[in-house]
């Protein structure tokens, strides 16, 4: 047992701890601070070139349209004035042709000129003043000579006309020049709004290259750097250097994680410590346990020898005991009375099945120490060599025995599962009804409840039954629930066949649900779900039986079941 770490004190020479900002604090503030620059440079841009693009559609849709109308403006009424004054040279009515398209294209050049700019007072007065010139020169000049022509009377005079579409000119000039001067004004007004979004949108992109060349070295000095100091550290820890502290410095959550390496470095050491000592210490138990275990080979081995010389040697005096008696109650029966005869038969049976007894502890002793073969075997082939054992049993019952056709592979000891079936089935002949014939059935069941790779197998037969309170007790050896004198047998028949099941993994069980007679439930390993991890097992497992078979003289295994 080690205990526990205690946490880690402040090494020597280093500084106390200061608290300061953490590293989400830090990266807070940053992202905060550019957050606000984005809004703030979003928002002056936005204005930029709101004042831009208003500036500009002022200059493309509003000026430059309007000084394309004064010039139509222009070309109407000079187109009017020549229009008149050929007219009135040649008499010609096809000359007002020019006049009276110059009306008309005055009209929708006026119109035009004051819709485009209608929010600029002086080139509405402009406009108005061009249009009242115009209006006094066909008035006064251009209708009445007109109709002067027309009717044969004297038209105005030339220089009146002339000194009133001068009037018209001189208004036209001073519109194209306030037009010119608006233009002018404009193209100036859209440069600077250019040129200081330029200079703005430069200042923004140097401002974010400062806050992310800011922003680069903060993560550096606070975070990069702290963390590399960790990292360093940690890997000559890692190498061994368990003596190697752990910097702290950056934030206060990197202080606090190198803090908690630091303990975990602690810790490590400590713990380290302790499993050297225990290495230690399980090196020596592990050099006594194996000296322990060549004893216990050694001992079992002895043992395994002397339960077959002892197991012989008890069996030629018992032999010797019955013989003998046998051979005195044949020379000198019609001496004794009938009590001398029966202790006589006392004395043979008693020794008879003191044999049987020591058969059956011998076969009992031997289940996974020689009998411990691993291979896949055909589950049929024991239990047909079990029914050729019992077939005299069976035939002098009269029991039906029921099987499948087919049995499926298992992994186990072929000699093991043959006394396995014989006693199952013995059993199940010898503790039949005395009203019926025994009827003895074996299935295989499909069981969702059993442990993967592993089989599920039943012997069903119509018997007397096994009370639900002794299910488990029947499974103990040398316990029986009748007396000899009603069924015979050593009571070791069902212990055995739970030391086979156990010793090849499964679980055997009396089904306690059944009603009818007995019946008995056991599982057995799937020779089709065999992993290569198991195979290696039980490879392992054969060399040690081997082992121990080699130890130990061979003895004959009795084919002849026991009883419960």
């Amino acid at each position: 047992m080690t205990s526990p770490a205690q946490p880690p004190e402040t090494p020597r020479g280093r500084a106390p701890e200061r608290h300061g900002p953490s590293l989400q604090v830090w990266l807070t503030g940053v992202l905060v601070v550019l957050a606000l620059m984005v809004v703030g440079t979003g928002a002056l841009g936005a204005v930029l070139l709101s004042h831009t693009t208003t500036t500009g559609n002022r200059l493309v849709d509003g000026i430059l349209p309007a000084q394309r109308d004064a010039l139509r403006l222009e070309t109407a009424l000079l187109d009017q004035e020549t229009g008149v004054r050929g007219y009135l040279l040649t008499d010609e009515p096809a000359l007002l042709e020019p006049y009276e398209r110059g009306v008309t294209n005055e009209a929708a050049a006026a119109r035009r000129l004051g819709t485009v700019l209608d929010g600029d007072a002086g080139v509405h007065e402009d406009l108005v003043a061009v249009q009242e010139a115009a209006r006094i020169w066909r008035s006064e000049f251009a209708a009445p000579a007109i109709a002067s022509v027309e009717n044969g009377g004297t038209p105005p005079s030339l220089q009146t006309g002339k000194e009133r579409f001068d009037e018209v000119r001189r208004r036209i000039t001073a519109q194209q020049a306030r037009l010119d001067r608006i233009q002018a004004e404009a193209r100036t007004t859209f440069g600077e709004a250019r040129s200081q979004r330029d200079h703005i949108l430069l200042a923004i992109v140097v401002a974010f290259l400062l806050a992310g060349s800011a922003l680069a070295v903060l993560l550096h000095v606070g975070v990069l750097r702290p963390l590399a100091l960790v990292r360093t550290a940690s890997r000559r820890v890692a190498d061994g250097a368990f003596e190697e502290e752990i910097p702290l410095r950056g934030p206060s959550d990197l202080r606090a994680l190198a803090r908690a390496v630091e303990a975990m470095r602690h810790r490590t050491v400590a713990e380290l410590n302790a499993s050297r000592r225990n290495a230690e210490r399980l090196d020596r138990l592990a050099a006594e346990l194996d000296a322990q275990a060549v004893e216990l080979r050694r001992s079992n081995a002895e043992l395994e020898q002397f339960a077959y010389v002892a197991s012989h040697d008890l069996q030629e005096p018992l032999r010797k005991v019955a013989s003998f008696c046998q051979l005195l109650e044949k020379r000198y029966g019609d001496r004794l009375d009938e009590r001398g005869t029966q202790y006589i038969g006392f004395a043979v049976d008693g020794a008879k099945r003191m044999q049987v007894l020591i058969n059956d502890l011998l076969t009992f002793s031997r289940v996974g120490r020689v009998q411990d073969a691993r291979e896949t075997v055909a589950l049929d082939g024991p239990l047909d060599r079990a029914l050729r054992n019992l077939a005299a049993s069976v035939e002098e019952s009269g029991a039906e025995i029921i099987r499948p056709d087919r049995l499926p592979d298992v992994v186990g000891d072929p000699t093991l599962l043959t006394m396995l079936w014989q006693n199952l089935v013995g059993n199940a002949v010898k503790f039949r009804s005395p009203d019926r014939a025994p009827r003895v059935e074996v299935t295989v069941v499909d069981d969702p409840a059993v442990e993967a790779g592993f089989l599920t197998f039943a012997v069903t037969d119509n018997g007397i039954g096994v009370p639900a309170e002794f299910a488990e007790k029947v499974f103990v050896i040398f316990q029986r629930l009748h007396g000899r004198e009603t069924y015979g047998g050593t009571g070791i028949g069902l212990s055995l066949c739970k030391k086979i099941v156990e010793h090849a993994g499964g679980r055997i069980r009396i089904d306690t649900d059944h009603r009818e007679g007995t019946r008995i439930v056991f599982t057995l390993p799937d020779a089709s779900a065999t992993t290569a991890a198991t195979a290696a097992a039980t490879t392992s497992a054969d060399d040690a039986a081997e082992a121990v078979a080699d130890a130990a003289p061979s003895a004959p295994v009795p084919t002849q079941g026991t009883s419960r």
